[in-house]
């Protein structure tokens, strides 16, 4: 793909000066013809750049795969992650879902909307926050958490400390977060996202996990709990076992069938349900009438006949009601236009339910009509 030129359109070509190396180091990751999935890093590195996907970026993104743009604007607009007008410096991210709702993540949420001024997806007016409320991030054993650019920045978050958080950010300051990587800006976390590393120094957070996220692990072991047998410094089979070559002229006859246990208060209750199963299908079976011939003949004792139309009921409804050209129509002025149904439910819905004359709606004025 590297020795491929392009002809960017002049809608392309801006972005194409800045980006098309790391572009095409994307798409060399990718096997020869399936060079169209790196469609995803490649909008993330357009971001960037723009901050957002912007219509330059999914003409960018089109033109060095070689697909169209309503192909890259389907994707574009599938994901969250990847927006769709102008964003902030910092994305702050607040979970409002289950858990972090019950936690009080809707009253944070709240917070940082009556203080900043703007609601979800929107930006202040520096061009420093944008806020939105998440569905899920999935941190429930911190529950509420607030998130920036992607990175978890508070756990068990308050209001006053989101607002707080908020405050750092518009002034410049990257407070560090309790875990999780450095705070970065959303265009360095979409360089990230695109697959390149952060190299920034002490950028990577090496914490060890939090009490919350233990919790299980410390109750198992505060108990004495463990799964038998289990070795931790067991290695880990990464590749399939090597086949037997032997067995493969010897037919694997598998398990012996073994025949089920005849003891036990479940294997007879088993046995039991059954035979009483069987033993009332055959006494319907028996019970069952046999259909007779009802013209001139007789059927012998014992023998099935006719049973004369034998046609799904549905289907021979359906053939009344739409007959096919064989079948002469009927006389308008013998016939009411209007059958009754013969079940009486039916028929007293019907009788509720009358369609107008007109053509128009049941229930529409005459008052309504365009005067000509």
């Amino acid at each position: 793909m590297s020795e491929t030129t392009v002809d960017f359109s002049p809608a392309a070509a801006p972005l194409a000066e800045k980006l098309l190396e790391p572009a095409l180091e994307i798409i060399a990751r990718y096997p020869v013809g399936r060079e169209r999935s790196a469609l995803l890093p490649l909008l993330h590195l357009v971001q960037t750049e723009e901050g957002h996907v912007s219509p330059r970026g999914v003409a960018f993104c089109a033109e060095i795969l070689g697909i169209n743009k309503a192909q890259v604007g389907a994707v574009a607009t599938f994901y969250t992650m990847y927006k769709r007008r102008p964003t902030g410096e910092y994305l702050v991210s607040v979970c409002t879902n289950t858990l972090c709702n019950v936690m009080g993540g809707q009253e944070v949420y709240d917070g940082l909307v009556e203080h900043l001024g703007v609601g979800h997806d929107e930006t202040t007016a520096d061009g420093k926050i944008t806020l939105e409320h998440a569905e899920c991030l999935a941190a429930c054993d911190y529950a509420p958490v607030v998130t920036v650019n992607y990175d978890f920045a508070i756990d068990n978050t308050t209001p006053q400390a989101a607002v707080d958080l908020v405050e750092q950010l518009r002034k410049d300051e990257r407070p560090a977060p309790i875990r999780g990587a450095r705070i970065c800006s959303l265009k360095q976390m979409q360089h990230q996202l695109a697959g390149f590393g952060d190299e920034r120094e002490g950028a990577v957070a090496d914490g060890p996990a939090g009490a919350p996220t233990l919790r299980g692990v410390s109750l198992a072991q505060e108990h004495g709990i463990a799964v038998a047998n289990f070795n931790i410094d067991a290695p880990i089979t990464t590749t399939k076992p090597a086949r037997d070559e032997s067995a493969k002229a010897v037919k694997d006859p598998g398990p012996a069938r073994q025949k089920p246990a005849e003891t036990g208060k479940v294997a007879a209750a088993g046995r039991k349900a059954v035979g009483a199963v069987k033993a009332a299908a055959a006494t319907v079976a028996d019970k069952a009438p046999r259909r007779t011939t009802g013209g001139r003949g007789k059927a012998k004792a014992g023998e099935p006949t006719s049973a004369g139309d034998v046609k799904d009921p549905q289907v021979r409804t359906a053939e009344q009601r739409n007959p096919d050209a064989s079948t002469p129509a009927p006389d308008a002025s013998k016939t009411d236009a209007t059958p009754v149904p013969s079940n009486p439910a039916e028929a007293a819905g019907v009788a509720g339910n009358q369609p107008a004359g007109d053509g128009k709606p049941a229930g529409d004025s005459v008052g309504n009509e365009e005067k000509k």
